[in-house]
C-alpha cells in the first residue's frame, strides 16, 4: 500500500479544513521569519482543527458520505490484499478465454492460513480505471470470481470478497450475460461449505455487488455505502432530474447505519476521522482483526450449519409485519 506523500484531494466539506491548515502554516512561516514563538497559539489551532476533522466527518450527510466512499485515492481491493496478507498470488481467466480486470482474485495467506481473496478492483488514473471498466465487472468477471470461490471450497479454503463497484458493466454485450452470470453466482455461494466473509470496502450498487456478496458475514467500512441502485439514476427514475441524488441518497439508506439498523449488514468496521484514505494502513489494520475474529467464529461451525444460518440470514432480509388499521 503506498505511503508516498501526496497532495491531498479534497471533498467539497472539507475546505474548512484545508482553510484552517493554511491557517496554521502561514503562522508558522510568519514565526520563523521573524523569530516569534508562537509554539502554544499553533498547538491551540492544531486542536481545534482535529476538532472539526472529528465534527465533519462524524455527522456527514448520505450523500457526503457517498463522496468519501468514492474517493480516488480510497484503498481497493489490492491495496487490502497486499497489506493484510502474507503472501498473495493472483489468479486469471474465466476458464472461456477471458480475463476481466474490473474483478481480481487469487490465494493467499491471512494470519498463515490459506484463504482465496477477490474483489472489485478499479483504476487509479484515468488509463487505469478504462481497463478496469472503472471497478465494473462483465460477466467474464463474475465466471472468474465463481471458479475461485469453487476452488476453495474444494480445497477448504475461506473466501474473503471485497465488494467496491457502481454496478455491473451496463453495455450491450454484457447485458446479454451478466444477469445469468450474477444469477448463478447467487446460487452457487448459498451452496459453499467454507465460511464466506464479504466486506463492502467502498461503493456498492445493483446486482454487480451482489455477484460476489452473498456471505456468512457482511461486513462494511464507515463510510462505504451499499443499495440497491446509485442515488443519481435512482433519481432519473424518480424525479427526472440526476441533480436530485443527495435527496435520493437519503431515501436509499444506503449508509452503514443505516444497513447495520436495518439489519442488513452484521458489522460495521470504523475508519480513521477523515477516512480511509487519511490513513490506509491503519484501515488495513481494522478490517485484518475484523476478519480473523469473524473466521473464528465460523469456522466453529460445521459447514451444514454454515450453509443453513447463510441461507436464514438472507431469507429474513427485509422481512416486516403489516400493522392493520382500526
Amino acid at each position: 500500500m503506498a505511503t508516498t506523500e501526496r497532495k491531498p484531494l479534497l471533498l467539497d466539506f472539507e475546505k474548512p479544513l484545508a482553510e484552517l491548515a493554511n491557517r496554521i502554516e502561514q503562522i508558522r512561516q510568519l514565526a520563523e521569519e521573524n523569530s516569534v514563538d508562537v509554539s502554544s497559539e499553533i498547538r491551540k489551532l492544531e486542536t481545534r482543527a482535529m476538532q472539526l476533522r472529528e465534527e465533519i466527518f462524524s455527522s456527514l450527510s448520505p450523500s457526503q458520505r457517498l463522496q468519501v466512499a468514492r474517493h480516488p485515492r480510497r484503498p481497493s481491493t489490492l491495496d487490502y490484499i497486499q497489506a493484510i496478507s502474507d503472501e498473495w498470488m493472483e489468479l486469471h481467466g474465466d476458464r472461456s478465454g477471458y480475463d476481466d480486470l474490473a474483478l481480481i482474485g487469487g490465494v493467499g495467506r491471512l494470519d498463515g492460513e490459506p484463504v482465496v481473496m477477490l474483489g472489485n478492483q478499479k483504476g487509479r488514473d484515468t488509463k487505469d480505471n478504462i481497463a478496469r471498466n472503472f471497478g465494473m465487472a462483465s460477466p467474464s468477471g463474475y465466471r472468474k470470481a465463481i471458479r475461485l470461490m469453487e476452488h476453495a471450497n474444494k480445497f477448504g479454503m475461506p473466501i474473503l470478497t471485497f465488494i467496491d463497484t457502481p454496478g455491473a458493466l451496463a453495455t450491450v454485450e454484457a447485458d446479454k450475460g451478466a444477469g445469468e452470470a450474477i444469477a448463478y453466482n447467487l446460487r452457487s455461494m448459498f451452496c459453499l461449505d467454507v465460511p464466506i466473509i464479504c466486506t463492502v470496502i467502498g461503493e456498492a450498487f445493483s446486482g454487480g455487488a451482489l455477484g460476489i456478496g452473498v456471505g456468512d458475514r457482511l461486513l462494511m467500512f464507515e463510510h462505504s455505502v451499499y443499495t440497491v441502485i446509485t442515488p443519481e439514476a435512482c433519481a432519473a427514475i424518480l424525479w427526472k432530474d440526476a441533480a436530485k441524488a443527495a435527496q435520493a441518497a437519503a431515501v436509499l439508506k444506503m449508509t452503514s447505519v443505516d444497513l447495520k439498523n436495518l439489519e442488513i449488514i452484521d458489522q460495521i468496521l470504523p475508519e480513521p476521522i477523515g477516512g480511509a484514505h487519511s490513513d490506509p494502513l491503519k484501515a488495513a489494520t481494522t478490517l485484518k482483526q475484523t476478519l480473523l475474529d469473524n473466521l473464528k467464529e465460523l469456522k466453529s461451525l460445521t459447514p451444514q450449519e454454515r450453509r443453513q444460518l447463510r441461507y436464514e440470514k438472507f431469507r429474513n432480509m427485509g422481512v416486516f409485519t403489516e400493522v392493520p388499521h382500526s
